[in-house]
């Protein structure tokens, strides 16, 4: 899969921190894969999970105080 071409979102629970995220939820919606990457490292690897995966890693980053 050929990232360079996603439109990237990054997360609106990063903040003004160093740790960041990115997703394409254009890419999710039109196949269900959501590609997620390290918005400081937009050329790094890119971990690709279902849109279930990623409903609950998001369920998980709100209950947790992190």
């Amino acid at each position: 899969m050929t990232t360079e071409r996603l439109n990237w979102i990054k997360s609106s629970y990063s903040g003004s921190g160093g740790s960041c995220i990115e997703w394409a939820p254009s890419h999710a919606s039109a196949t269900g894969v959501v590609p997620v990457r390290d918005s400081k490292r937009p050329t790094g690897p890119v971990l690709l999970v279902s849109t279930n995966a990623f409903a609950g890693l998001v369920t998980l980053a709100r209950s947790t105080d992190l």
